[in-house]
């Protein structure tokens, strides 16, 4: 049976939205109606204007709130869903020290000019995040933070050096796709430098990534918001620890 839901604000299906957005016009009643127009052509119907804020003297802020016109079909929406299963530290660790039989070596930055350390620290500090503690925590991973701007070709040469087997790469300025270009200049310069069977496992995260984009940006996951330490750590032994040999007793 064809699943179509539609949003509501009072009563279920009446399709009430609110919509934030900015324009760049001066705030005056020119710049309501412009406003209400685009609302409209966005597919709302009835909008009314319920906030209105300039910034500065050439921007102004609105807030509108009106009946969606469209439907979603829920059958026809595409996301990535976990495939494997979420461990814990104990699990991960005992998983790394029996498969792979060394430490598991994750490099990770922030590249460009990006300079916004959070989202990389709070997967990889011990400090963590949402109450889980960062893979600093986990005995049997070797976490390298290059921190905050970081060339691609420095991350490439440290990876080499550490032997890394997965890099980490946060990105949080999306201004112009900085985002998508650093992260395909990065897949590039490791396809570059090393052969498909020495090449460490490319995992980016940021809040405006489409996860399904990671074979167009040449990467092996997207991680988007929400992520937690444990989701990261989880698809590491997933890709890398699952599917190594076990380590021969010499």
């Amino acid at each position: 049976m064809t699943r179509i839901v539609r949003p509501y604000g009072d009563t279920t299906g009446d399709g009430m939205v609110q919509l934030s957005f900015t324009l760049p016009v001066p705030h005056d009643k020119r710049a309501e109606g412009a406003a209400l127009q685009l609302a409209s052509k966005m597919g709302i119907d009835a909008a009314m204007l319920v906030h209105a804020k300039p910034i500065g003297e050439a921007h102004t802020f609105f807030v509108v709130y009106g009946a969606a016109t469209h439907l979603i079909n829920l059958d026809e929406v595409k996301v990535v869903e976990r495939d494997y299963p979420l461990l814990n530290p104990k699990e991960v660790n005992e998983a790394v020290k029996e498969k792979l039989g060394r430490k598991l070596c994750v490099v990770g930055a922030c590249i460009g000019t990006d300079a916004h350390t959070v989202g990389i620290d709070a997967i990889l500090n011990i400090k963590g995040v949402a109450g889980e503690k960062g893979l600093e925590y986990y005995r049997e991973l070797r976490v390298v933070n290059l921190g905050a701007q970081v060339a691609v070709p420095d991350l490439v040469n440290r990876a080499v050096d550490e032997e890394a087997d997965a890099v980490l790469v946060s990105q949080v300025v999306t201004q112009k796709d900085a985002h998508l270009h650093n992260t395909r200049e990065m897949s590039a310069a490791f396809r570059e430098a090393l052969p498909p069977g020495r090449r460490p496992l490319l995992v980016v995260g940021g809040p405006r990534f489409d996860e399904n984009s990671a074979a167009e940006l040449g990467v092996d996951r997207i991680f988007s918001r929400g992520t937690t330490p444990s989701d990261v750590a989880s698809y590491l032994v997933h890709r890398i620890v699952t599917a190594a040999p076990s380590e021969e007793p010499a």
